[in-house]
């Protein structure tokens, strides 16, 4: 199951289940962000870390304390 799994160095973390193979886990975290923000998938983008575990996304029309609250982060 795709879940939050928690905050490492301040940012949170997603658990994928999805292979990194083709871009899939890519596909994946892009579905469950805009899931969970409530937003259309092409508001996600990956900004950078493509092909890393690590990946900078930018969520598209929300701002930064209402994306902190949605990510558990607090914030608001």
């Amino acid at each position: 199951m795709t879940r939050l799994a928690g905050i490492h160095d301040g940012k949170p973390k997603v658990q994928l289940q999805a292979q990194p193979a083709d871009g899939e886990a890519n596909k994946v975290l892009v579905r469950f962000l805009s899931a969970l923000c409530h937003v259309p998938q092409s508001a996600v983008h990956i900004e950078s870390g493509i092909s890393s575990r690590i990946k900078r996304v930018n969520v598209t029309g929300l701002d930064d304390g209402t994306l902190a609250v949605l990510l558990g982060l607090g914030g608001g």
